[in-house]
């Protein structure tokens, strides 16, 4: 009788660790993605628009610990932009690591190829202040790197960054942006935005102002890309997890711009794991959530 006693309370007292790794979020270790990219121009008179199309394949694996190895490629499908978009090419691989501390300051170290033919090092910084204010910052030492036509690649040199102040309105799903600083083409400038995020879509107006670019504006649409229920394994195939739509009133190519650090980044999901900063749009319903799967 003790030793029906004994085992009851052990299981008794196990039950809650047994919930809670039940209820756990299920991670796969290796995801393996595909999108696409479309560019389009009207800055000729001799033709109405010139159009790019790419796919955009990509993985990443979950090292563990928060480390994060990321990369992606580039495949041309259709090309009126000319002879150094024709190419097959590597556009992006980086190695990556977050903290947070008791979740209150976040931070983000990644290094290696980044978007915009960038490679370098970069940081990223967010303190949540309470649930409606926050403060971010980024900075970076970056050099020119591309293997459009051959391999070009110059020194790791220039020095960018911007901070800013984020206000999110939870009762209507609103969030507002300020950030000014140095940006990738050695412009300095301004950016307010305002987006409301919607069940799978983000959308958003911006107002802009920078020594080079001068006034500018623009909108923004981020839709979230089903299936939003995906069955997690060891190794996850899927469509790449966002679509994004930019709307640049003045078309500039190089005036407050920054290079990105993952092939998914997005204003919507933000840059830190969204089961640790509970701030802005991850105070809503996951876009996508993960359950058991069968073998890889």
């Amino acid at each position: 009788m003790r030793r029906k006693r004994y085992w009851g309370v052990v299981v008794l007292l196990l039950l809650p660790a047994l919930k809670a790794l039940s209820q756990a979020p299920v991670s796969p270790k290796v995801e393996l993605f595909a999108g696409a990219e479309l560019h389009y121009r009207d800055i000729f008179y001799t033709k109405m628009y010139e159009v790019l199309v790419n796919l955009t394949p990509g993985l990443k694996w979950h090292i563990g610990n928060r480390w994060q190895l990321a990369g992606q490629a580039i495949i041309p499908v259709y090309n009126d932009y000319g002879d150094r978009y024709k190419k097959v090419r590597l556009s992006m691989a980086v190695l990556s690591k977050e903290w947070d501390w008791n979740g209150s300051q976040f931070l983000k170290v990644s290094g290696g190829l980044f978007g915009r033919e960038r490679y370098g090092l970069d940081v990223k910084w967010m303190y949540p202040i309470n649930r409606w204010l926050a403060l971010d910052a980024q900075v970076g030492v970056t050099g020119f790197c591309s293997m459009a036509v051959d391999w070009e690649c110059s020194k790791m040199e220039r020095v960018t960054g911007q901070a800013g102040v984020n206000v999110y309105l939870e009762k209507v799903n609103t969030e507002f942006r300020l950030h000014g600083g140095r940006y990738l083409y050695e412009d300095y400038g301004v950016t307010a935005e305002a987006m409301r995020h919607f069940k799978h879509c983000t959308v958003g107006l911006y107002a802009q102002y920078s020594d080079q670019g001068k006034e500018n504006g623009g909108f923004k649409v981020i839709m979230m890309i089903p299936p939003y229920k995906r069955k997690a394994r060891k190794v996850m195939v899927r469509p790449a997890s966002n679509f994004r739509l930019t709307y640049d009133i003045q078309g500039q190519p190089y005036a407050v711009k920054m290079y990105t650090t993952d092939p998914e980044e997005n204003e919507r999901e933000g840059h830190y794991d969204r089961n640790r900063l509970q701030w802005g749009a991850n105070r809503m319903e996951p876009d996508f959530t993960n359950k058991e799967g069968g073998r890889p």
